[in-house]
């Protein structure tokens, strides 16, 4: 019977009604606690929860300027929105992170945000980005999952002429630091993205939220790596869980029924204001203590 892998715990601190300082601080905190593995940011140009004017923050831009100021965590976007970057600059921009990180980028990718979210459709219109259709966002993500990987690896120019991007002599310089490529983690709960996880993911994330779905799309992730030859087993399993400051309990059970479920790799989702010692709170209340 395979050995199930130790379960680790990871922070995620959405940059949108926060201040800067606020997100470097909890950072920072994270970075000397050793139960806390990993953080994450979310990349979307707007608000899509509280005031629609509200503050948020590049993600890319914010990431590297974290990467620089901790030592030990591993990080990343929960998840970049292929639709607003063209692979060969998101290419170079992970590169940059994984550099200035020293080799601890954990680079996530998604088709983008979904349709029916109107806040979270403003921001492209916002920003003269166009929002194809959900066919035209997974066809585009399957393309820049090779591009960006052949980026990070090909030592040669080379041409790349795909239904939704075309590059005339693409090459990547500076490479990553981690060999062969930084891990790419697709994010997404439709068929069509787990079949792209199945072909590109290192590991896979989901929202969290209901448990038995994310259960059944792993089954499902499961049935698409086997159809491609591919051991269900080489993709690590991960979810986000929103953390509940005031009943702990509720986000303890929810962390148990994910590692029953497969879910090995956990990220916490930190509601703003984020209080005082709060990522010391979460290594102390929910990853040391058990669920009650």
């Amino acid at each position: 019977m395979p050995q199930t892998p130790l379960p680790r715990f990871g922070i995620m601190t959405a940059p949108s009604q926060v201040d800067y300082h606020d997100v470097l601080r909890v950072w920072r905190e994270a970075d000397t606690i050793p139960e806390i593995e990993h953080a994450w940011l979310f990349d979307h140009l707007m608000p899509i929860g509280g005031d629609p004017n509200g503050p948020t923050y590049e993600g890319w831009t914010l990431l590297s300027a974290l990467a620089a100021q901790t030592r030990r965590l591993r990080l990343g976007l929960l998840v970049t929105s292929n639709r607003i970057r063209p692979p060969a600059m998101l290419a170079k921009i992970a590169a940059t992170v994984d550099i200035v990180s020293d080799g601890r980028l954990d680079f996530g990718i998604g088709a983008g945000s979904r349709p029916s979210h109107p806040l979270a459709r403003r921001e492209y219109e916002a920003h003269g980005l166009p929002f194809h259709d959900t066919a035209h966002a997974v066809g585009s993500l399957a393309e820049a999952c090779t591009v960006i990987r052949r980026l990070w690896t090909e030592t040669d120019p080379f041409d790349f002429h795909g239904t939704y991007h075309r590059l005339t002599g693409a090459f990547g310089n500076p490479k990553p630091v981690q060999r062969p490529h930084p891990p790419i983690l697709v994010g997404g709960r439709s068929a069509a993205v787990l079949r792209v996880a199945a072909e590109h993911a290192d590991l896979w994330n989901i929202p969290g939220g209901d448990i038995d779905d994310a259960a059944r799309r792993s089954a499902l992730l499961d049935r698409y790596c086997t159809e491609i030859g591919r051991d269900p087993a080489s993709i690590t399993r991960s979810i986000v869980l929103q953390v509940s400051y005031d009943q702990p309990s509720i986000t303890q059970e929810a962390i148990g029924r994910a590692i029953d479920a497969g879910f090995p790799h956990i990220v916490l989702g930190l509601p703003a204001p984020y209080p005082a010692n709060v990522a010391q709170w979460v290594a102390d209340e929910l990853i040391t203590t058990p669920a009650r």
